[in-house]
This record gives structure tokens, C-alpha cells and sequence, in this order.
């Protein structure tokens, strides 16, 4: 998959339950998704000065970020995502890691990532190792996505954002987490070339806020 627009906005909670219906009415429920949602359990990756924190809130046109993923609590498929963003535009790499591959990751063993014949992990090997990436943060929260066909769209809103008070507990699907304070509920829009009208009028809220509000940045709180 190559580079793809992305919207993101912040609602309220109240707009939720409309938003909701009105998207599940045209379009379709990811399959991937259990009754409509799933979640999401991510650890995002960032050096001795968070370059990639600060990146973010500065607003810098070309950046980059590493994170660890899986869902539903499922820990025997670990992904490596890296997302890198130029010019407004979004790219997604991914690529599946073993179990302990995810776990020197996590405890910031370069070595086995380094040698991997995956160029993804070993990119994140590499730089783990060369300008110390480290994880910083856990990143937890639940998922509804639908999907529309023409022009490739993705919609998708995420809440119940919450954190660990430290990243040692990624693996562990019952670690102890807090909610996030005064965390919005996220709408996020993806597509390719186009976006159909029809899905620009079906994400408008009252209280829409086009932002950039960073589930990573939000979840720093803690450290």
C-alpha cells in the first residue's frame, strides 16, 4: 500500500452514538472487527531526546515512528508498524514479528532484530542500536472501523485511550493501565486518490475539531 491521505479529528462523546449509527447504516463493518470493534494495544518507539514526540508536536512535515501492536489481547501475532508522514501524506510499513523478537524489542535488545532477514525489523535493529530507540509508552484503547469501497476509505473511532505507568508490561494483556485524562474521542479518515462526498457528509459533527491530537503524546503523561 503506498501513501494515503488521512484526516483526523477530535468529537465528542455525545456525537459518538449518532456518528456511529449514521456510518453503519452506508458502510460496512471491517471484518477484522468482534461486534463492531476491537482493541488495540500498542508501544511506540522514540530516542534519548523523543525526536519523534516532539516531531509530532511541532507539526514537522517529514517524519517517521515505530510502534509494536496486536489486538484483542492476542500476543502470538505481534506487529511492527512503521508510519511515516511527508507532506500530509501517510505511509504504514508492517511486518509480523515472533515472540521474541517482539520481546527484544520491548526490553531494547537490538541484537536478533539486527539480523533479521525482515528489512523492516531489521531497520528498527538498527536504529534501536544507532540512535537508541527505546520503548517509551503503552498505548491501549478500542477501535470501530468501517470501510467503504470507492476510493479506498477507511473510517475509524477510537476511545477509551489509556496508558501503563511504564512500557515494561506490553506483552502482558492484564497489565495494570490508567485512563488517559480528558482523552476525546478520536475520528480518523483514510483513503487514496479521492474522497467521496458522501463520506465528507456523513463525518460531520456539531463539535467536529479537525486537530492533531496524538494518542502517543497523550499517553507520555506518565513519563
Amino acid at each position: 500500500m503506498g501513501f494515503r491521505h488521512e484526516w483526523k479529528h477530535t468529537i465528542a462523546h455525545a456525537d459518538l452514538w449518532a456518528l456511529r449509527a449514521r456510518l453503519g447504516a452506508v458502510l460496512e463493518t471491517d471484518p477484522h472487527a468482534v461486534d463492531g470493534r476491537y482493541f488495540i494495544r500498542s508501544l511506540y518507539f522514540d530516542d534519548l531526546r523523543d525526536k519523534a514526540l516532539q516531531e509530532k508536536l511541532d507539526g514537522v512535515n517529514r517524519r517517521e515512528k515505530f510502534r509494536l501492536r496486536y489486538y484483542n489481547g492476542d500476543i502470538s501475532r505481534v506487529l511492527l508498524e512503521k508510519k511515516s508522514k511527508i507532506n500530509g501524506l501517510c505511509l504504514k510499513e508492517q511486518a509480523a514479528m515472533s515472540q521474541p523478537e517482539a520481546r527484544a524489542a520491548a526490553e531494547g535488545d537490538s541484537f536478533l532484530l539486527s539480523h533479521s532477514e525482515q528489512p523492516l525489523l531489521a531497520e528498527l535493529g538498527r536504529k534501536m542500536k544507532d540512535e537508541a530507540l527505546r520503548a517509551k509508552a503503552i498505548v491501549d484503547y478500542t477501535r470501530e472501523p468501517f470501510i467503504y469501497g470507492p476510493g479506498n476509505v477507511r473510517v475509524t473511532l477510537d476511545y477509551g485511550l489509556r496508558t501503563a505507568l511504564s512500557p515494561a508490561g506490553f506483552l502482558d494483556p492484564g497489565c495494570p493501565t490508567l485512563p488517559v485524562p480528558d482523552a476525546p474521542v478520536i475520528l480518523e479518515v483514510k483513503w487514496d486518490a479521492y474522497l467521496p462526498a458522501l463520506i465528507r457528509d456523513l463525518v460531520q459533527t456539531p463539535c467536529t475539531r479537525s486537530g492533531s491530537f496524538s494518542k502517543y503524546a497523550a499517553c507520555r503523561i506518565f513519563g
